[in-house]
């Protein structure tokens, strides 16, 4: 076996140049016709797409057949009043809620909660029979509750609550009031959201053109990616606009669309504008470069948005539409960006030409004037390095990003409430006096849903549930009207949430009785989107796991890359779970990144954050790997075709890397929890990925497999043969002094 050398980025390729043909021809017979059209489309889009974000909701954690979600639909229509949605919380100061003048006040803010339109179920601490009065009613006497259901879906309630809150908020006489409740948090998060995602983007983009010139050089090349960026969000909100007259739509989506967008026009952009750069410095001419770089790169893009989609779309299994949100946005988000690059920047590039180049900035910070076939030189040399250490290199490595990971281990799940907003939120300040001063509330009880019974059953029944170990109190049964069912309420010992209150409803659940029972409450809704989740997500990452397989397997006709690429990209967003424990469930930094902890993570956070960090991972994996497989088709030699695919792609992914961590940081200033969440932990996943997976411990085991990187069984090689996609153009012969590596009889 030849002994491998440094390779120059000089060397030719063994590509022949050769008229576009096929797509490529499409795309660059009329440039101009192609931009008029993209910029048509686009104007469209920013119409098609304008208030997307005013149709979606802030909620779907639930799971819509679960018996929690029938439960309370069935509360909510037949018993209002049980199923309260808005809190008042009326501040009596120091005469306490039931001095005359103070009593009175309440009473009259009730009678004007309930005069008004699209409200009913309306109770207080004024009006209440005397066994439920304890509840909304603080324990110092300072503080009492108003309860009422503002009818309709989410927008409908809160254009409802927009309505009418001017006229209750603020001083009343004695009192003090502040609206609180499900509907005010839902609201008010939703306009947290769309203010933050606003700022979000005026910290990316400008930073992002920064770190692109200085990634290009070139200012001109520095703007393309924008411009592709920008195309794909704003196809997307369109696209987003239109699936809301459909479905339910999650506002958190709008902060992925941005991500992406952003992101994977980012990555995809500078993967082609690179290469088609690289070939106009090697003497191409220019429309001979656009076909090589659409032949090469442009594979590499279509390859990389394939797998990117498939992990997102995995989370359609799942039924919260809080997870379908995201498969939407970033299904559309990812196709558009690939579309954009292999369609509108081509043709960018062919009026261009050498233009592309313009305004090299480079050249200021340059030590004596190093001519740019020489950058990447320190990733070729890194890449020798690692696999001299290859064992080292990998045990150090594999075990650092397990330890980093532990924490995860003892992750505790939970739903979101209040607290994802910031302290200071009038909807958080409300939700929180209420867990300090009150022994209980209207939403930290479950409900039992009772069937048709005799008052006897009923109170056997209740007398049963009241003798279970985590039960605190029981209230009830309340009939309906019609008189064919009843409800039930259950203040659990413990958190809302907490593990003695899951506990109880899995006993509420199993307690036989003369009639059907259904059981509602926070905690109820969690077991159920445990168990949604539990029982989708082996399918949904056996789907990520072999289409990922399939894909890599035809970009590379190997058959250890694909499950190297599946493993090494799963030990990648260890750091990214680990954090997400140590940081926001154990409340670690919570003050200096400005957050609230509650003791949990929201169920579904895990399963978005697995399936867009993996997504990411994947996309740089297929970046390395096609350079690499492209230089290992034309001169068989493994451990020169790794130096070279880190030499030639390991700037690029790290550039890549950072400009997305960026946006995703960004989009992590957020003052919502969960979106804070899902920026921090997917930039730091990014960077994971790419400054220690990609350059460390990719090289390691490639070197580790050796020869044997690039078997696959007669069969298979037949099958990629005739299916599989290569990046490179005719294999040239190979002379003496570049021997092929042989690998067995598979080779």
């Amino acid at each position: 076996m030849p002994t491998d050398e440094p390779v120059s980025p000089s060397e030719p390729r063994g590509i022949t140049p050769s008229e576009p043909r096929g797509f490529t021809r499409f795309v660059t017979a009329r440039p101009r016709l192609s931009l008029l059209i993209a910029l048509v489309v686009t104007a469209l889009a920013v119409f098609a797409g304008s208030g997307v974000a005013d149709r979606m909701g802030s909620g779907g954690w639930e799971d819509p057949a679960a018996e929690s979600t029938y439960a309370t639909e069935v509360l909510q229509r037949e018993f209002p009043d049980s199923e309260p949605n808005v809190l008042l919380l009326v501040d009596s100061g120091k005469a306490g809620v039931d001095a005359p003048a103070v009593a009175a006040e309440g009473r009259r803010l009730a009678e004007q909660l309930a005069a008004e339109d699209g409200v009913t179920g309306v109770g207080s601490y004024w009006q209440a029979p005397e066994q439920a009065r304890a509840a909304l009613r603080a324990e110092d006497g300072r503080w009492a509750l108003i309860s009422a259901r503002i009818e309709g879906d989410e927008k409908t309630a809160a254009e409802t609550l927009d309505r009418i809150a001017p006229g209750l908020r603020g001083a009343h006489g004695p009192v003090e009031v502040s609206i609180g409740g499900p509907v005010a948090v839902q609201h008010e998060m939703t306009e947290t959201i769309q203010e933050d995602l606003v700022k979000a983007e005026m910290i990316a983009l400008p930073v992002t053109l920064l770190l692109l010139v200085m990634v290009f050089g070139s200012a001109i090349a520095a703007l393309l990616p924008l411009l592709v960026g920008i195309v794909a969000i704003l196809g997307t909100n369109a696209v987003l606009r239109g699936i809301t007259e459909f479905t339910d739509v999650s506002v958190f989506a709008m902060n992925l669309t941005t991500a992406l967008g952003l992101g994977l026009a980012i990555d995809y952009a500078l993967f082609i504008v690179r290469r088609f750069r690289e070939e106009l410095a090697q003497g191409a001419e220019v429309r001979a470069a656009v076909g090589t770089t659409l032949r090469t790169a442009g594979r590499t893009v279509l390859f990389s948005a394939l797998t990117v989609a498939v992990s997102l779309a995995a989370m359609l299994l799942f039924p919260q539409y809080f997870l379908r949100s995201f498969a939407y946005a970033g299904i559309a988000v990812v196709l558009l960006a690939a579309a954009a690059a292999l369609i509108l920047l081509p043709a960018a590039l062919m009026l261009l030409g050498h233009r592309v180049n313009s305004l090299d900035l480079r050249r200021l910070w340059r030590r004596g004037g190093a001519p740019a076939k020489e950058e990447g030189a320190r990733w070729g040399r890194a890449a020798g390095l690692v696999m001299r250490r290859a064992p080292v290199f990998a045990i150090a490595t594999v075990a650092g990003l397990l330890l980093l990971g532990l924490p995860f281990l003892g992750v505790k799940f939970g739903t979101p409430d209040d607290r994802q907003l910031p302290a200071s939120a009038e909807s958080h300040v409300v939700q929180q006096e209420i867990r300090d001063s009150f022994t209980g509330s209207p939403s930290g009880t479950l409900k039992v849903l009772a069937g048709k019974a005799t008052p006897e059953e009923y109170g056997e029944y209740r007398a049963e549930v009241a003798q279970l170990p985590d039960v605190l109190r029981v209230e009830g049964p309340v009939p309906s009207a019609s008189g064919d069912m009843a409800y039930f309420t259950v203040l659990p010992k413990g958190e809302a949430v907490g593990e003695q209150a899951q506990q109880l409803v899995h006993e509420l659940r199993d307690q036989k009785a003369p009639f059907d029972t259904s059981v509602t409450g926070r905690a109820a809704q969690l077991e159920d989107s445990k168990a949604a989740i539990g029982e989708r997500l082996p399918w949904a990452l056996g789907i990520i796991a072999i289409v990922t397989l399939l894909l890599v397997f035809l970009l590379t006709g190997s058959v250890l890359i694909p499950l190297q690429a599946v493993l090494l990209n799963g030990l990648s967003l260890t750091a990214m779970f680990g954090a997400m424990v140590w940081v926001f469930q154990e409340g670690h930094l919570s003050g200096l990144l400005g957050f609230t902890s509650t003791g949990d993570i929201e169920t579904t956070l895990p399963v978005l954050m697995f399936c867009v960090a993996f997504g990411l991972s994947m996309d740089y994996g297929v970046f390395l790997l096609s350079r690499i497989k492209e230089e290992y088709d034309r001169t068989g030699r493994h451990e020169h075709s790794v130096r070279f695919g880190l030499q030639h792609t390991g700037g690029l992914i790290t550039a890549a890397a950072v400009i997305l961590a960026v946006v995703m940081v960004a989009i992590g200033t957020s003052r919502v929890t969960n979106t804070k969440m899902l920026g921090l932990g997917i930039a730091l996943a990014v960077l994971m990925d790419a400054m220690v997976v990609r350059s460390l411990l990719v090289p390691a085991v490639l070197k580790l497999t050796g020869r044997w990187t690039w078997w696959a069984p007669g069969p298979l090689r037949r099958l990629h043969g005739r299916f599989g996609m290569s990046e490179g153009g005719p294999e040239p012969a190979v002379t003496e002094a570049e021997p092929r590596e042989k690998v067995g009889a598979g080779a």
